[in-house]
């Protein structure tokens, strides 16, 4: 007979994670065109998203990575990167998502909010 698990699973509290959360800069970033139009021949579809990934080793067990390291990406891109993992996606694009990330963080007209999650000057 096979065990099954079947506790809830432990969250992580909500504190923990609302410091990583930007939403205005999320909706600033879905507003940026697609960071690999053009490049292997990718052509967008769908809408954009704000892709997250933890190329830069700020993600923690249940949690997403911080917002302000997001990129945007339609939603094919995206699903592909997903799909077939982020460094065989960057290798494909010639990009790095985590310079990409705080490249776009640093041009974000919200960045003062998470200057002082960081520490960091504004």
């Amino acid at each position: 007979m096979i065990r099954v698990n079947t506790r809830p699973r432990h969250q992580n509290s909500a504190r923990a994670d609302k410091e990583r959360r930007f939403p205005q800069h999320l909706q600033w970033l879905r507003g940026r065109p697609c960071l690999i139009e053009g490049r292997a021949g990718h052509t967008c579809s769908g809408k954009m998203t704000a892709s997250h990934s933890d190329a830069d080793g700020s993600k923690g067990m249940g949690l997403k990575s911080h917002d302000f390291t997001a990129v945007p990406l339609c939603f094919a891109a995206h699903d592909e990167k997903d799909r077939i993992g982020l460094r065989t996606w960057e290798a494909r694009y010639g990009v790095n998502h985590a310079e990409a990330g705080r490249a776009y963080g640093s041009k974000s007209p919200h960045k003062g909010r998470w200057a002082d999650v960081l520490g960091a000057p504004r």
